[in-house]
């Protein structure tokens, strides 16, 4: 049986597995005649197919993956690990190695060339699954000459850079690209910090040096320091990159740009502040690959997970997540949307700004350029025949009256707001002027949320908690853990994150107490009967599971008012 590789075929038969429509088809190959994409990745590019479905419709028909190279930034441990007369002879790019998943990511022009492949596969004795992607051979040819004709490595970039004087024309202007080394000391940078899994790089200029510090895991750590005489060159590329203007030295600044680092799109939101020392700039990393959770993969406890399932089910009704800036509140929101998001329903977001592009759904980013703010926007919104609606943040009174119109008016909508606990909503909204009988019978759930670090699996030890500790903890049969620090962790003891969620469920007796304007002590204790578990009690839980460390949770919850 021939195998659907060509667009003929390959169209043909997401056809008949009813995957596209014969219209989407046609959109494809006429867009397809422009951008010169392989036909999945067009399909993917229209938003007609999602990644996942592409891959394992292909998985089964020898595999298709194409990558452009125009933006990519190699790994260089991967370019290392790969001799370049290897590379050259068999015009093999390589991209990226993850030691953890033992993968080995390499750019070729024909996923067919199966010598090119043993040879590669041979070469790492065998230890790395090779994960080839399409490329074009031209472009393969063109970076083969950039990644092996010039250092990739911050220190060896920084060596090169003290040897001669920096060509600021040329970093402004991109000419040349990767013979300028400063172009590549800034994708080196992003590379690294993208690779050590940052949430965000801080760059920040002292009177004499300039800092460099990564939030991994929601902790800001220290990376490393650079003389201030390389700020302004690295200034300049970044604000070039990002669109901004490099003559403004004395207004904040806000920007985006994008790279493929690793085999995948990656973008990174930029802003620019001045301060005493100089203009601070901090790049949010924008990893859709990392960010986007399935809920059944987010490790909460099933009742929890069928709880969150059955109030996104309800037709209309508003649901709020809250929980401080870094507490996951997106995550949870587009996967919430992703497990709502299919044909039949229209789904349309306003943010500030729009992090992560999803198929089918509409949406919007809030800019002051076009006066559309959060409550100007849920009105243009309602004139859209829309079933579901996700508004970035409640701010003020406006929008959250606009928000329980759209609630009452039939339709399922998604938010947040910053409280401290889920039952802190409601005297939250009550404060903006929400009256307690428009409360009650439209909020249909409320999710309080944090992030905590797990420990690693590796190194953690167990030990018999003191004390102090036993009257959070209660009455413990075993040993609780703390961190250690080993290879695997880089020395942190921790490695990834796990959710805290407190998810109130509002049933009728809460709607009753709502609407009587009842106490928070009283919601609570109404709560409590029908379930609620505290952000304390869920982190205690994953302490005695041996997931995180008491001292982790504390770092994030408040336990001094609670005893096990």
């Amino acid at each position: 049986m021939s195998t659907p590789t060509d667009p003929p075929k390959l169209g043909e038969w997401l056809l008949g597995q009813g995957l596209i429509s014969h219209d989407q088809l046609r959109i494809a190959l006429t867009e397809q005649g422009v951008s010169g994409l392989p036909l999945g990745r067009q399909l993917i590019a229209l938003g007609f197919v999602t990644e996942a479905t592409l891959r394992d419709v292909l998985a089964s028909n020898a595999g298709e993956t194409s990558i452009d190279l125009a933006q990519v930034v190699a790994d260089p441990e991967a370019v290392q690990m790969t001799p370049e007369p290897l590379a050259r002879r068999h015009k093999l790019l390589p991209l990226a190695v993850d030691f953890d998943r033992r993968l080995f990511t390499v750019a070729v022009p024909d996923l067919y060339d199966l010598v090119a492949l043993d040879q590669l596969r041979a070469h790492l004795e065998g230890r790395f699954e090779i994960r080839p992607v399409l490329a074009a051979q031209a472009q393969i040819l063109e970076c083969l000459d950039r990644f092996y004709g010039f250092d990739l490595s911050v220190d060896g970039i920084l060596r090169e850079i003290e040897t001669g004087e920096v060509d600021y024309l040329s970093v402004q202007s991109g000419g040349g690209e990767y013979t300028q080394p400063v172009v590549r000391l800034v994708n080196a940078l992003l590379a690294d910090a993208v690779k050590r899994g940052a949430s965000d790089i801080h760059l920040e200029p002292e009177a004499a040096f300039l800092r460099i510090r990564y939030r991994i895991d929601g902790v800001l750590e220290h990376n490393r320091s650079l003389h201030r005489k390389y700020w302004t060159a690295i200034a300049v590329r970044l604000k070039i990159v990002a669109g901004l203007n490099i003559a403004e030295s004395r207004a904040p600044q806000d920007g985006r740009l994008s790279l493929t680092l690793y085999g995948r799109p990656i973008d990174f939101r930029v802003s620019v502040l001045p301060t005493l020392h100089g203009e601070n700039i901090v790049l949010r990393v924008l990893d859709r690959e990392k960010a986007i959770i399935p809920l059944e993969r987010m490790g909460l406890p099933e009742d929890t997970l069928t709880g969150l399932r059955d109030a996104i089910a309800r037709p209309e009704g508003i649901l709020i997540v809250t929980g401080p800036t870094g507490s996951g509140k997106t995550t949870t929101q587009y996967s919430l949307l992703s497990h709502l998001n299919r044909e039949d329903v229209n789904i349309m977001t306003l943010e500030d700004p729009v992090e992560y592009p999803l198929p089918l759904i509409r949406q919007t980013s809030i800019s002051e350029l076009v006066k559309v703010d959060f409550a100007n926007g849920i009105r243009s919104i309602l004139r859209q025949d829309p079933d579901i609606i996700l508004i970035g943040e409640i701010r003020d009174r406006e929008t959250a009256e606009m928000a329980f119109r759209a609630a009452m008016t039939g339709h399922l909508v998604l938010s947040t707001l910053h409280t401290n606990s889920a039952l802190g909503v409601f005297p939250r909204l009550l404060d903006m002027g929400i009256p307690p009988g428009i409360l009650a019978g439209n909020v249909i759930a409320v999710v309080a949320q944090r992030l905590v670090r797990r420990l690693c699996p590796h190194c953690k030890a167990g030990y018999e908690p003191g004390h102090e500790e036993l009257r959070w903890l209660g009455d413990v049969a075993g040993p609780v853990y703390r961190p250690v620090g080993c290879v695997h962790c880089a020395y942190k003891g921790y490695r990834g994150r796990l959710p805290l969620m407190e998810l109130l469920r509002v049933d009728d007796a809460i709607d009753a107490a709502i609407a009587r304007n009842a106490t928070v002590r009283e919601l609570g204790e109404l709560a409590a009967a029908r379930g609620l578990r505290a952000l304390a009690d869920e982190g205690l839980r994953l302490v005695l599971a041996g997931e995180t460390s008491l001292a982790e949770v504390a770092r994030v919850v408040d336990l001094t008012r609670y005893s096990g």
